[in-house]
């Protein structure tokens, strides 16, 4: 597994991340690991509380080994525990040392930064507004400048999108062939 390399889709509500994720699934013939945020709201049918972030946390690490054993080359992730981090912070003032640290340990070796210029759609419970969607941009986008992580901002319409995002994967994978991954940190 130490060869396969990790993509995560990260941005604000409604920028077109799962689509992207699954899309890019299918280009490349491999796995993508959904958000385990939304498959606990859509069981639960309620966003979680500040004590099951934990759970949010670890769940969404657990999808990611599962997904890791049947990966080939690539897996794309519809999201991280930097976005956890963000998301805790912003709803309830602080993160966890221990969802931090799962954090720092498991990072992408690429971030697609979905940018807010696709028009905004409600989604049940789990989606805000508009303009919390742009606060939640601006919040990522100083996470990912602090952390200093590798991305690529990904904009515009569907087709330029999808464009953007395979250009990057295959760049990514060109530049792997030339300097193997070494080891790794798995969830």
């Amino acid at each position: 597994m130490a060869d396969i390399v990790t993509v995560a889709l990260i941005g604000a509500e409604s920028t077109g991340k799962t689509a992207l994720a699954t899309a890019l699934a299918r280009h490349f013939d491999t796995e993508w690991v959904p958000e385990y945020l939304r498959i606990f709201v859509d069981h639960f049918q309620r966003v979680p509380r500040e004590q099951e972030i934990p759970i949010i946390a670890l769940g969404q690490l657990r999808l990611v080994a599962a997904r890791l054993a049947e990966t080939r080359r690539v897996l794309f992730l519809d999201t991280d525990l930097v976005t956890t981090c963000v998301y805790q912070r912003k709803y309830f003032g602080s993160c966890p040392a221990q969802i931090e640290q799962m954090a720092s340990d498991f990072r992408a070796d690429l971030y697609l930064f979905t940018q807010p210029d696709i028009p905004w759609e409600p989604d049940g419970i789990q989606r805000s507004s508009p303009e919390e969607r742009d606060v939640v941009h601006e919040l990522l986008l100083q996470e990912l400048d602090h952390l200093e992580l590798p991305r690529v901002l990904v904009s515009g319409n569907w087709d330029q999108r999808f464009a953007m995002a395979r250009r990057a994967v295959r760049a990514l994978l060109k530049s792997r062939r030339h300097h193997p991954v070494g080891k790794r940190v798995t969830p």
